[in-house]
């Protein structure tokens, strides 16, 4: 008996692979993950963000650029968020910012971004408090956070709205919603805490 089942479960691979059509995903040709530059004049990869792009300081988006994107890139999406403040079951963090749909011919963003969920060039905005950016606020007791950027060159535009649901909703709608379509990842860390009162 249990060499008919096996005998029959090799029958039924042999003829489920026959009938599978040539593009499926094992024959298809992974095309390597691109590396971005991102870099800030604020401060160092790994270093330690100035108060003045903190919510302690003047709460102010530093100034980032990137180099690097595949001629393909449509859109960008940043993803700014505590990697060391866990949310709800311990599977999400504080999101800081989203940023999404920044044009794909745009090398950076100004220091200062205005707020408002969606900005003149149609980049679209969000962060767990509204829509802007949020700085980082460790408190001054324990160790500092580590605030990753991220930077992803989409080869699509994403049609997520950025006032119809709440931010962690909105951030969840985004990623999905980039699955498949990344072309290239860049990363920034930066740490802080607050000054010690």
């Amino acid at each position: 008996m249990r060499t008919r089942l096996a005998s029959f479960a090799l029958r039924a691979l042999c003829a489920l692979s026959i009938a599978l059509p040539v593009h499926t995903a094992t024959a298809q040709a992974r095309v390597p993950m691109r590396v971005l530059t991102l870099s800030t004049p604020a401060f160092p990869d790994g270093g330690s963000i100035p108060v003045r792009h903190a919510q302690a300081g003047r709460d102010v988006s530093p100034a980032l650029s990137w180099s690097g994107a595949p001629d393909s890139v449509r859109s960008y999406v940043l993803l700014v968020h505590d990697a060391d403040a866990a949310q709800g079951d311990g599977t999400d963090d504080t999101l800081h910012w989203l940023v999404w749909n920044i044009p794909g011919a745009a090398t950076g963003l100004p220091e200062g971004v205005p707020s408002g969920a969606q900005l003149a060039d149609g980049t679209r905005q969000i962060s767990v408090s509204g829509p802007y950016y949020r700085g980082p606020a460790a408190p001054a007791t324990g160790p500092a956070h580590h605030y990753v950027f991220e930077l992803y060159a989409l080869d699509t535009m994403l049609n997520i709205q950025p006032t119809a649901m709440s931010a962690a909703a909105t951030r969840e709608a985004v990623m999905r919603a980039m699955a498949g379509r990344v072309r290239a990842k860049g990363v920034l860390v930066g740490l802080y805490r607050r000054p010690a009162p």
